[in-house]
Parts: C-alpha cells; sequence; structure tokens
C-alpha cells in the first residue's frame, strides 16, 4: 500500500507534491494579507489555490472570511486573478514589450487592445489600453497590431496600457462567416464556399448572436489541432446593404477605416484663401450632381464668346476641386489615398478615397462657400472644335447646387423657384455649348455602346426596395462631355510642357478578339468589316444595324466582350473608346488618385505653387499607374458583387417564381441569365436543358443540341424559373422554361447520352461542350 501511495505521489506535478508552508505569514493580528502576498501563493502553490485553501493559508477565520472573499473578488475584477472552477489562477504578467491587437469594433476615443499571444482562456484575456501621445509617431486604428512597450498600474482600469512602438503589417486577412448556435456551442458558417465551417467556443464568441455576420481569426486547439475560430469583430445583419459590402472590402482586402494619423492630419486643414490665387468668386459657375451626391468635385458655366473672330462660339469655365492644395506627396494622407487609390460606392454607402474633412467638406465645392479650385477656360467655335484653353488656380465660389433633374426639367421648359432665375444668364448658355460640343463629338464618333445601368435602392433598413434604369439625360451627357474636355486639356498641356504625367488609355480590340466578334456577328447576319486600322466608327455602324433588329441587346454585348479594358500608365497609347490622341483623368481628385498626380503634374508644369510633383516622381509613375489600375478592378468587382447579393437576397424569398430575362452569356457548362426588371444574374445548368446533349459554338456564342438542333444564344428573350438561391455567395439558379430556336442539328455521329438527376449545383466547368 505504501509502495502505491508513493507511485501515485511520484506521478504528481512537483508543485501537487510540495504542501503549502505558509504558517509563518498568517496573521495573526486580524488584517488581510496584502493582493501580492495573495498572488504569490498562488504562483507557488497551484493546486492549493481554492477559496478555502486560501483562507487556511492566511489564517482567515470568523466574519473575516466575508472581507477575504470580498477582496478576491475585488481582485478579480480588477484582472488580478481568474477562477477556474474552484481554483484562482494569477493572471500572467504581459511583458514589457510585445504585440497588441486591436479588434476590429474598438472605441477610437478608448480604444482597447489585447495581447496577440495568450495561451490562456482567451475570454479573460487581458485589457490593454492604447495610449497615443500627440508626437507619437505609431498611431494605430482599429483592426491594427502593435508593437507596444506596456505598463502596469493596478490603481486603473485596465491595470495595462500600450504606448505603440510600430504598427505592424497585418496578418492574412481575418475569415468572415455567420454564427449559427447549436447544442453543443456556435459554429461558424463561412461565406466563402470554399471555407470549413469551424467551432467557436463561448469565451471566444463575444457578443455575437445567432445568425450575426462576424469577422474571425482562426486558430487551432488540442492535440488533434481542430480549427476554430475567435470572434474579432461583428459586422451586423448578414442581409443589410453595409454588412453585405464589408463582406467585399473584406474578400477583396479594401481598407474602410482611417488611420488616426489620417484623420488627424484632415482635420488639421484649413481652407484656402484668395493669396496666391485668382478671383473666380463673381463667375456663376454651378454645380450639377445626382440628387443625393455628398461631394461635389466639379462646376461648370459656359458664355458666349465675344471675340468677333469667334462668332457663335462659347467661353467654356470648369472649376475642379483644388485636392493638391490639401493632401501633400508623401503625407499621411497621400499614402493613404495611393493604398486605396479611389474610392467605392455601394449602393447605400461610399467608401471614400480621402477623409469626409477632404472630401465632403474642404474640397467639395459647395453652393455659396468658397472653396479652392483648379480653374480651366476652354474656347471652342460654333462646331464644338476647341481652339484654346488655359489652366488657373482660383478660389470660387457655388451660384446653385443643382441635380441633374432639376437642369433637364428647367431647359425643357418647367423651371422650379432655384431654376427659374438661373434658366436664362446660366442653363440656356451652357446647354447651348454642350449642343456645339455634341457636334464635335459625333464627327469623332467615340464607342457608342448602349447598356443600360440599372441601379439599386434600398430602404431605411439597408434591404433592396427597388431596381431602375435611371433615364438617361442631355444634362448628363453635358457635364461628361465637359469634363471629357477637361480631360483632354489637362493631357495636351502637361505634354506640352514635356511633364511627366498618368495616362488614362484603353487600347484597340486584340485581333483575337476582333476575329471571334467577326464570326459571332457573321451567325447573326451583320458583317464586320475592319482593317489593320480598326475605329471605334466601325463598331458603331455594326451598333447601328443592329438597332433594327430584334435582338440589339445581342450585338451590344459582344462588342462590348470585344474590348480591352481601360488603365492608367505613364506612356500614351490613346483611348480607343473616346477616339482620343492623349487622355488623361483631372476632374475627380476627390475619389481617383490617377486625378491628384496629374493636379500636382499642372501645379509643377505652370508654376501654379509648392505643392506640385516632387523631383523624382517621374520614376514612380509606371508603378502608380499598376497599383491604380489594380484598385479601379478591385473596386469594380466588390461593387458588382455586392450587387449580386442583395439582389440574390432580394429574389431568395421567390423560389419557383416565373422571370423574363435575357442570356447575357454562354460557356459549355450552360447559360447565364440577366433578369430584365432587376438585371440579377443567375445560371442554368446545361444539363438541364432537356435530354439532348447540348454543344457549345463559340462562333454562335450559343449552346446547340447534337440531336434536335435546338439552340440558345446570348442576347436571346426567354423565360426562366428560380430554382435556388445562395445569398451569401450573390448565385442564383434557373431553370429554362423557354423552347430554344430550331436549328440545323450541330451533329448526329457522337454516341447518344441519357441524363439522371438534374443539376442541382452552380456547375461552372470549363470547355466547348457539356452534357451532365
Amino acid at each position: 500500500m505504501a509502495r502505491k501511495d508513493k507511485t501515485s505521489r511520484l506521478k504528481q506535478s512537483p508543485e501537487a507534491r510540495q504542501k503549502p508552508n505558509f504558517r509563518a505569514k498568517q496573521n495573526r493580528d486580524g488584517t488581510m494579507p496584502t493582493r501580492e502576498e495573495v498572488v504569490d501563493y498562488i504562483v507557488r502553490y497551484p493546486n492549493h489555490a481554492s477559496k478555502r485553501d486560501l483562507a487556511k493559508a492566511f489564517g482567515i477565520r470568523g466574519d473575516d472570511r466575508i472581507i477575504f472573499k470580498a477582496l478576491l473578488k475585488e481582485m478579480e475584477e480588477d484582472g488580478l486573478l481568474t477562477r477556474d472552477k474552484k481554483k484562482y489562477h494569477p493572471v500572467a504578467e504581459l511583458p514589457s514589450v510585445t504585440v497588441i491587437e486591436i479588434p476590429l469594433d474598438a472605441d477610437t476615443e478608448h480604444m482597447i487592445g489585447y495581447p496577440a499571444k495568450w495561451d490562456g482562456d482567451q475570454e479573460n484575456r487581458p485589457r490593454v489600453l492604447i495610449s497615443v501621445g500627440k508626437k507619437d509617431r505609431a498611431v494605430p486604428a482599429p483592426g491594427d497590431r502593435v508593437l507596444a512597450r506596456i505598463d502596469r498600474d493596478e490603481n486603473k482600469d485596465p491595470i495595462y496600457t500600450a504606448r505603440p512602438m510600430k504598427v505592424l503589417d497585418k496578418p492574412k486577412k481575418a475569415n468572415i462567416g455567420i454564427v449559427r448556435m447549436t447544442d453543443k456551442g456556435a459554429r461558424l458558417i463561412p461565406v466563402d464556399r470554399k471555407g470549413k465551417e469551424m467551432q467557436i467556443h463561448k469565451g471566444d464568441l463575444g457578443d455575437a448572436k445567432e445568425g450575426d455576420l462576424v469577422e474571425v481569426e482562426q486558430f487551432v486547439s488540442g492535440r488533434l489541432m481542430v480549427p476554430r475560430a475567435r470572434v474579432s469583430g461583428i459586422i451586423g445583419n448578414p442581409k443589410s446593404e453595409k454588412a453585405i459590402s464589408l463582406i467585399a472590402l473584406h474578400n477583396h482586402d479594401i481598407p474602410y477605416r482611417f488611420p488616426k494619423s489620417v484623420l488627424d492630419e484632415a482635420e488639421a486643414q484649413v481652407a484656402a484663401d484668395l493669396e496666391g490665387r485668382e478671383d473666380w468668386r463673381d463667375v456663376p459657375i454651378v454645380t450639377i450632381d445626382p440628387a443625393d451626391a455628398k461631394d461635389h468635385d466639379d462646376a461648370v458655366y459656359a458664355e458666349s464668346d465675344d471675340d468677333p473672330a469667334n462668332e457663335g462660339g462659347f467661353l467654356i469655365y470648369i472649376a475642379i476641386a483644388d485636392v493638391a492644395n490639401y493632401v501633400r506627396p508623401d503625407s499621411a494622407m497621400d499614402k493613404e489615398a495611393l493604398i486605396r487609390g479611389n474610392s467605392v460606392y455601394f449602393p447605400d454607402q461610399v467608401v471614400p478615397m480621402l477623409p469626409e474633412r477632404i472630401s465632403n467638406n474642404l474640397c467639395s465645392l459647395v453652393e455659396g462657400e468658397n472653396r479652392a479650385a483648379m480653374g480651366l477656360i476652354i474656347k471652342i467655335d460654333k462646331d464644338g472644335k476647341k481652339l484654346d484653353h488655359h489652366f488657373h488656380r482660383v478660389l470660387m465660389r457655388s451660384a446653385a447646387k443643382l441635380s441633374y433633374q432639376q437642369a433637364q426639367t428647367a431647359i425643357d421648359g418647367h423651371p422650379d423657384e432655384k431654376t427659374a432665375p438661373l434658366l436664362e444668364p446660366i442653363l440656356k448658355p451652357l446647354f447651348a455649348a454642350y449642343a456645339a460640343l455634341e457636334k464635335a463629338q459625333k464627327e469623332r464618333s467615340p464607342l457608342a455602346l448602349d447598356l443600360p445601368e440599372r441601379r439599386i435602392r434600398l430602404n431605411a433598413d439597408g434591404f433592396v426596395e427597388d431596381v431602375f434604369v435611371p433615364e438617361r439625360l442631355t444634362a448628363h451627357r453635358l457635364i461628361e462631355e465637359m469634363m471629357i474636355q477637361a480631360n483632354v486639356a489637362a493631357a495636351e498641356t502637361l505634354e506640352a510642357k514635356k511633364s511627366p504625367l498618368l495616362y488614362r488609355v484603353h487600347d484597340a480590340p486584340s485581333q483575337q478578339k476582333l476575329i471571334g466578334l467577326k464570326e459571332s456577328l457573321a451567325s447573326l447576319d451583320i458583317n464586320l468589316s475592319v482593317g489593320e486600322n480598326v475605329k471605334p466608327m466601325h463598331f458603331n455602324k455594326v451598333l447601328a444595324q443592329a438597332a433594327n433588329t430584334e435582338n440589339p441587346h445581342m450585338v451590344n454585348e459582344l462588342v462590348l466582350r470585344s474590348q480591352a479594358q481601360a488603365e492608367y500608365t505613364n506612356e500614351n497609347y490613346g483611348h480607343f473608346g473616346l477616339n482620343l490622341r492623349r487622355y488623361a483623368h483631372f476632374t475627380s481628385p476627390i475619389r481617383r488618385y490617377a486625378d491628384l498626380i496629374v493636379h500636382r503634374a499642372l501645379v509643377s508644369a505652370l508654376q501654379l505653387g509648392q505643392d506640385g510633383l516632387h523631383p523624382g516622381a517621374e520614376s514612380k509613375l509606371a508603378g502608380i499607374g499598376e497599383q491604380i489600375s489594380m484598385t479601379e478592378r478591385r473596386a469594380m468587382l466588390a461593387e458588382r458583387e455586392t450587387s449580386d447579393r442583395l439582389l440574390a437576397y432580394f429574389l431568395a424569398d421567390q423560389l419557383g417564381a416565373r422571370f423574363n430575362g435575357r442570356i447575357s452569356g454562354v460557356i459549355g457548362a450552360g447559360l447565364f441569365v440577366r433578369l430584365d426588371k432587376t438585371g440579377a444574374d443567375g445560371f442554368i445548368p446545361a444539363s438541364t436543358l432537356g435530354t439532348d446533349y447540348f454543344v457549345h459554338d463559340e462562333s454562335q456564342q450559343a449552346l446547340i443540341g447534337e440531336r434536335t438542333g435546338e439552340r440558345f444564344r446570348i442576347g436571346d428573350q426567354v423565360e426562366v424559373r428560380l430554382m435556388e438561391a445562395e445569398p451569401l455567395a450573390g448565385s442564383l439558379r434557373f431553370e429554362m422554361l423557354s423552347k430554344g430556336e430550331k436549328t440545323r442539328p450541330i451533329g448526329r455521329g457522337r454516341p447518344k447520352r441519357s441524363f439522371g438527376k438534374k443539376s442541382k449545383g452552380f456547375a461552372r466547368k470549363r470547355g466547348k461542350r457539356s452534357a451532365r
């Protein structure tokens, strides 16, 4: 028996074998032990740290037990102790320098972080107050990781304070998913269909509840290295637009919170005055924007040219917000703007390139307020041809803020109270100048695609209320054409000054794409005749032929898909779509970094101030062009994915409903269909089109039945039934209800195939042929 007791005792840890011997420190005068004494005891004897053990060790008896119990509770609340079942544990001391993680939802006024490395229960991680001094260089923001110096003061709450030394590169982006509560705890259902479900222990759940869309960190635990998730931020209701747009922002690594250094720099800016600027405050220049626009970065005015040599001509005044005055090269705002590249627009929110203090205040051409601007005067003749232009750095004051609808309604003969006094002196000359510009535009013959753009209208709760196609007004075209002329003037001026600049370029279609387009159009009995020197007018002739057919949508779609993608570069090869030899974005520096570069180049080239391009900037332009071309494509994908998810949620409760639409894409695996009313895109697997074997004919952009000759072609009007919706993925699956057009069977020599159950997935296999 004695041997057995000895053996079992040897299996215990050294701490367990060591009996507490604290009698010498018992409180014989009735006083309580100090906090340090309690912690010291628990560190030395972790297996004898129950409330009873502690009372016995310190000789606590009688009514003193109540006081001692209150002391232990107070030490718990102050973060000195934690309790697991019946035992107390000291909270581990943080090292003097450690990495601190700041949650995404941290309060910027009282920012609390947590140690990045913590082996204990995550629910009891020490809270750390982030303290940033006015002269500190490392200024973190919610979501950042910082290397920090740690101070401890037990009289403060929390007891730890961190002084950031360096903001660290962020680790791999967090996962996004939905919380689902189960009998065994919580699980994370990933938004990405390729992701895997993970456990979320109670201590790692935070305040998240059933159905919340959350951001989590992934880690492994236990001997089996089981993947687990820890909630680091609650995004919100996954059905709301804000939450859905955040999914896209996270998936594409688009920054949407400004670092404190950037916000502080923006707040420190003051409005520009007249010093060194021309005074344009008496020019009755106006902004014309969407009715719900929050920022106004361009304003226009036109008047008849009184030069006898230019009878019937006009002077067009254009003012663009002078962002370069506030966002200086290599400043915190400049670096952040380059990372973002551009603003990102969702149905009910904007992720801006610049802080609101700049974009919605100092650089917004607000009605009746003095604003710094880059001014441009363009002289045109009666046929809209540019005769001259010159840039100015000005102080202007917008005479009126108008919406497109207001301006159009007024020019159509129905002015309201605001536009009535503006009609004769401002609006009529503006529209007359545009009429002249339109003549030159038609002669230039830019690519004239007709592809209506749908907009999503949300209700107060952030859910889809309606989908509509905005009316295309002359007022829209007026502003667009005047901005194009301003962009051309900027490029021409900088070229003449031999200044470095970023061009906005759009290459001609490749020969491979032209051959494919020519074959597709031939199947529609439309001839595309192009030589080596293809021009937009060649496509416009095709579009004009298609306008009188039953399927103009198909031809517009085919022409669009044949085009190259526009980009930013320091090398000029023209803008094919606009049919312009030189073109540079200048008119939206609030929301595009390329425009800010062009503004700085103009400031330097025309000697308009000290805030132009820095020496050596030319060597960086190629890299900047690649960066902002990437961010533009990234923003477009995020915007499209958000719309897809919103529409999938909108339609998810209409399973089984019938819809009219058009085939918008054809691949070997099936058909893509875009619904007429909402513009929602869905997929029809080829295996569900019937019992025939469908072959992908690339030249016709069609699937054709091998035995029946039934053909489904891009642009065809069809009726479909909604069979499946995956809102978080933005995916819809349809069933084809329409019959395809009867054509000649594509071939009878292949073996017959039988078809089983219809596909329930969203298969998108690549290849020219598709069966099950």
